[in-house]
């Protein structure tokens, strides 16, 4: 089971990958406001005076012309600059507001089969209800609500692979009753309660690889619908990748069954439109669900910025948790994430890789128009 501290990571986004989402405007807004939540992502540097801080140190700001930005103090200090006394940047670590957060993630994690309302949270730090939930969601990308179910959700399937029966394992994870799981199923499981038990145990999935300009490409799908696209260098790479989603499952190459699913995503190569209303059985958070809404309606050819999404979800602040459900999505291209780029125009992260993701928006680029349906 994931420590409180993985779950951080995985919520709110490693530290050395949040300079590599920022700009140096965006950088410099952060240093202008001192915000603490930016220690760790990258410092800042003035030449006038070779010595760098963190974003939240508490000295006079200098002229941005002078400030040069580096991703830690080990990049800084062999650039020439020396650490600056007050902050000492060499020893951030959490910030304020990450480790109430961390508190009250410990402390959903020690009482995940108690009533956690938000009453209930925000009085275990000592804030107000909007307060805390500002904070929480600032930190995480998600609401305290969100972040309560997905852990319940996560020690119900511990429960299930531990041979527990699905009865014990919602109550014993928190969960009320079975509508409360089932509830989720679509978001959380892309299976039945059931079936995860069994790790897929009686499960048929379908599934066939072809050749891409991208490499091997696997489409694996369940009764339901798509259930997983993975990219790879070899059969061998994609194939053990589903065999770990589904270790339990009965998994059955069926090239001549999965032509009319292949057969599209062939087409795509070819310079047509990938069908984005194929049925999908997929694993997602509510937030996640929300976020690959709406990467699914960036036209064919274009793109946008994690930004972007983020406002469009009413979270501004929240590029980060949208670039982490971008590289968690398990169905690349029907989930085209790879049309979500950085603000300064720069490709970013990919999960099957950065020299893919530019092959796949350069083909999407330079498709003759006549070949697209829209």
């Amino acid at each position: 089971m994931l420590t409180t501290e993985q779950n951080l990571f995985q919520l709110h986004g490693a530290r050395e990958h949040q300079d590599s989402a920022l700009s140096d405007d965006e950088k410099w807004k952060a240093v202008l406001s001192r915000n603490d939540s930016f220690d760790g992502a990258f410092v800042f540097a003035v030449r006038s005076t070779s010595i760098y801080c963190r974003p939240s140190c508490p000295a006079r700001r200098p002229i941005k012309e002078y400030v040069t930005f580096y991703s830690g103090s080990i990049e800084a200090e062999q650039s020439g600059f020396r650490p600056c006394h007050r902050c000492h940047p060499r020893e951030v670590g959490p910030s304020p507001k990450d480790k109430l957060v961390s508190h009250v993630c410990k402390y959903i994690e020690a009482n995940l089969s108690h009533k956690l309302t938000l009453g209930i949270l925000s009085r275990e730090v000592g804030l107000s209800h909007c307060h805390f939930q500002r904070t929480f969601k600032r930190v995480l990308g998600v609401s305290p609500r969100q972040y309560v179910e997905a852990r319940r959700l996560a020690r119900m399937k511990q429960f299930l692979r531990d041979g527990e029966t699905v009865n014990n394992s919602l109550y014993n994870a928190g969960f009320s009753s079975r509508s409360r799981v089932y509830e989720n199923v679509s978001g959380g499981f892309g299976v039945n309660p059931g079936e995860f038990r069994r790790g897929g145990e009686g499960l048929q999935i379908l599934y066939s690889i072809i050749d891409s300009p991208l490499g091997r490409l696997l489409v694996a799908a369940t009764e339901r619908g798509v259930c997983g696209v993975c990219i790879g260098d070899s059969d061998a790479f994609v194939e053990r990748s589903l065999a770990e989603d589904y270790p339990s499952a009965v998994l059955i190459r069926n090239d001549q069954g999965m032509e009319e699913w292949t057969g599209a995503f062939a087409k795509y190569f070819e310079g047509e439109r990938l069908a984005l209303n194929l049925p999908l059985d997929v694993k997602a958070t509510a937030f996640q669900s929300r976020v690959w809404k709406v990467i699914q309606s960036i036209p064919f050819g274009k793109t946008t910025t994690y930004g972007k999404i983020a406002k469009e979800l009413g979270e501004p602040k929240g590029s980060r948790a949208v670039a982490r459900a971008c590289a968690t999505n398990p169905v690349a291209l029907v989930i085209p994430c790879h049309r979500v780029i950085g603000k300064d125009g720069n490709l970013r992260g990919y999960r099957w890789g950065k020299r893919r993701k530019q092959t796949l928006l350069k083909l999407e680029q330079t498709a003759n128009p006549a070949t697209i349906q829209e």
